[in-house]
């Protein structure tokens, strides 16, 4: 896989830094995951491909431990508020000394500077100082925040997964690590860019709600069917929307011109009527095959039957019949292999990680005596 050989340490967080893991382990990087001591349980749900050290990071020796696994690895990923890490002595500046190739990502929310760096924060918090969260929401309706992708995940953990690989990249020609500060408000505005350079076109120019592409336009929404089920319009471009009316069985003198924007109402009230009279299946026989840009809405639990997806192998079942999606993009070469076994115990490969990286074991006995470390391995095999 393309990522194979690279050692990654993951100091186990929430969401976007689990995210960041798990993309790196699914194209081929080891990932070690190190926990808490005293967990019962993680809320770690994207761990697949990794393994987990449990170490107790309030004795001066777990953190010295810590020091060693992450020295002689390539790449260092912490969720961490700005300054958690150096008050272990465990600072980019302390690491880089002594391994200059370490590429060390911290991925916070509002970044290692400015004066909310330290402040708490979730992802309707980015997303709101991004400026996007202001164009979400319906027509004369408070903002709202699309569940937790774009600032979490896409700014979050996508565009740091994406930094360590163009460090790696770089590194490949410098010999020369460096540090990646991952703002997930930076993130999230950096995956909007459309936003703020398609405004010359016009296409924000209406209140939120009322522009084409949120919401406000009647071919670009969704709709319910006679099943309570939905499909989704994106029939944008007139021929594409041609398609959709003669779809819908509807004749286009009859209608108000597609880009009337004082008609969208009284045109959405139409289509509203006309997708409530057959099923959401039947709408897909009628509309499958053709560039009207319709397609079903399809909850979690279906996606893993829709042909489409069935063709391509777009998602799967793991060892506990658990759907995900498969990892994206399809390498022609070196494709990502998702592990499809279960997320590793906390603690579970703490002795095996130790060894690899030096420890004896006397010292790995030593340190679980003192109760620096936690191993695991006989849960993991119950």
């Amino acid at each position: 896989m393309a990522l194979t050989g690279v050692r990654v340490i993951e100091l186990a967080g929430l969401a976007p830094a689990p995210f960041c893991g798990m993309i790196l382990a699914d194209f081929g990087a080891r990932v070690i995951r190190v926990d808490r001591t005293k967990v019962s349980m993680t809320v770690d749900t994207q761990a697949r491909g990794k393994q987990s050290v449990a170490l107790n990071l309030k004795s001066p020796k777990a953190v010295a431990v810590l020091k060693r696994l992450c020295v002689q690895s390539d790449v260092v990923l912490e969720p961490y508020r700005k300054g958690v890490m150096e008050k272990m002595g465990l600072g980019p500046e302390d690491l880089l000394k002594d391994n200059p190739r370490l590429i060390y990502a911290r991925l916070t929310g509002y970044g290692q500077s400015g004066s909310y760096a330290k402040a708490a924060g979730h992802d309707i918090n980015y997303l709101a100082l991004s400026g996007l969260l202001s164009m979400l929401g319906r027509s004369s309706e408070k903002p709202y925040a699309p569940l937790n992708l774009v600032a979490d995940f896409a700014g979050g953990g996508l565009m740091c997964a994406f930094g360590i690989v163009l460090a790696l990249l770089e590194r490949s020609r410098s010999g020369q690590g460096q540090i990646i500060d991952a703002s997930m408000v930076e993130g999230a505005a950096y995956v909007g860019s459309f936003m703020w350079k398609s405004r010359s076109l016009g296409l924000w120019n209406r209140p939120r709600g009322e522009n084409m592409l949120d919401s406000g336009a009647p071919f670009y929404d969704t709709y319910r069917t006679s099943d309570g089920k939905y499909v989704a319009v994106g029939a944008i471009e007139p021929q594409f929307y041609e398609q959709l009316i003669l779809g819908l069985g509807l004749d286009d003198a009859d209608l108000p011109s597609q880009m009337s924007v004082s008609d969208w109402p009284q045109l959405r009230q139409t289509f509203t009527q006309v997708f409530a009279t057959k099923t959401q299946a039947e709408w897909g026989r009628i509309f499958d095959g053709t560039d009207a840009c319709v397609t079903p809405v399809l909850s979690l639990d279906e996606v893993l039957s829709h042909p489409h997806n069935q063709a391509r192998g777009s998602f799967f079942k793991d060892s506990q019949g658990e759907i995900s999606p498969r990892p994206a993009p399809v390498l022609s070469r070196s494709p990502a292999e998702a592990c499809r076994t279960r997320d590793p115990f906390i603690g579970e490969h703490t002795r095996t990680v130790l060894k690899e990286y030096g420890f004896e074991q006397a010292q790995i006995e030593q340190l679980l005596s003192d109760g620096i470390i936690e191993c695991n391995e006989a849960k993991a095999r119950l």
